[in-house]
C-alpha cells in the first residue's frame, strides 16, 4: 500500500466551471519532490490541504474535512478499460494516488499513516460536479461516474507533515461501524433512503453529512 504520487492543480482559465471567475483547480499534475500537507482551515476560507494546490470554489470544495482527496490507481484503470484511453495520475481531480487500497471500501473515520509522519482521517465521498464532467469531457459523466459508486475519499489531516510519491500507507485505525465511502456515495446520490444508516458511523459522521442525514428524516416524517 503506497502513495504512487503527489498531484497538484493550478488555477486555470475554462468554459465548463460555474465559477463566476472560470477558475479551477481540478487539472492536477505529479509533481516531484516532498510536499507539505496541514489542515486549511474551515470550509468556506480553507482551501487544499496541499501546499502549491489551488482550489477556486470554495463554497463547496476544500476545508479541513476536504482537505485531501485521494483516489485508487486500480481505479483509475477500470476506467481506462471503460474510456479507452489512457488516464494518467491526478486525471480525476485526486492530491494522492494510491495503490493496494480499496479507497472506496475504507469507513468512515479510518485513519491512515502516510510516510513516516502523516496521518490522514477518511470523513466523505467525493460527490461529482458539471467541473468535473468539463474536465473528463465524456458524455454523461456525472451520471455514468456515480453508477460507478467508487468516488475516492476526502480527508482531514490528523498529524501535518511532509508526503512524497513512493510513501508507504498504513491503516492504523478502522471503525468498528461498516459505514464506507461506497455506502456513503449511494446515500448522499442515488440511494437516499440509506441515508439514515449513515448515523451508525457515530462520531466518525462529518457535520456536513450528517445535516444531510437530518434534513432527510425531517422531510420523511412531516
Amino acid at each position: 500500500m503506497k502513495v504512487l504520487s503527489i498531484n497538484l492543480g493550478s488555477a486555470s482559465a475554462v468554459p465548463y466551471t460555474g465559477q463566476r471567475d472560470g477558475l479551477t483547480g481540478i487539472d492536477k499534475r505529479p509533481v516531484d519532490g516532498p510536499v507539505q500537507i496541514s489542515a486549511p482551515g474551515p470550509k468556506g476560507t480553507g482551501a487544499s490541504g496541499v501546499t502549491g494546490d489551488a482550489i477556486c470554489e470554495l463554497r463547496h470544495h476544500g476545508g479541513d474535512d476536504q482537505a485531501v482527496y485521494a483516489f485508487a490507481r486500480e481505479d483509475l484503470d477500470e476506467w481506462e478499460r471503460e474510456l479507452g484511453r489512457p488516464l494518467r495520475n491526478g486525471v480525476f481531480g485526486e492530491n494522492l494516488t494510491v495503490s493496494g487500497l480499496d479507497v472506496s471500501g475504507a469507513r468512515l473515520g479510518e485513519r491512515w499513516r502516510v510516510g513516516p509522519d502523516v496521518v490522514l482521517q477518511v470523513t466523505s465521498p467525493r460527490i461529482p460536479c458539471n467541473t468535473f464532467q468539463g474536465h473528463m469531457a465524456e458524455p454523461q459523466w456525472v451520471k455514468r461516474f456515480t453508477a460507478k459508486g467508487a468516488p475516492g475519499a476526502y480527508f482531514r489531516v490528523v498529524t501535518p507533515g511532509e508526503v512524497r510519491a513512493g510513501d508507504a500507507v498504513e491503516v492504523v485505525r478502522r471503525p468498528d461501524h461498516e459505514v464506507t465511502i461506497a455506502l456513503c456515495f449511494r446515500a448522499l446520490t442515488l440511494e437516499r433512503a440509506l441515508l439514515p444508516r449513515l448515523l451508525e458511523a457515530g462520531e466518525d459522521l462529518p457535520d456536513e453529512e450528517r445535516a444531510a442525514v437530518h434534513k432527510y428524516m425531517a422531510r420523511q416524517s412531516s
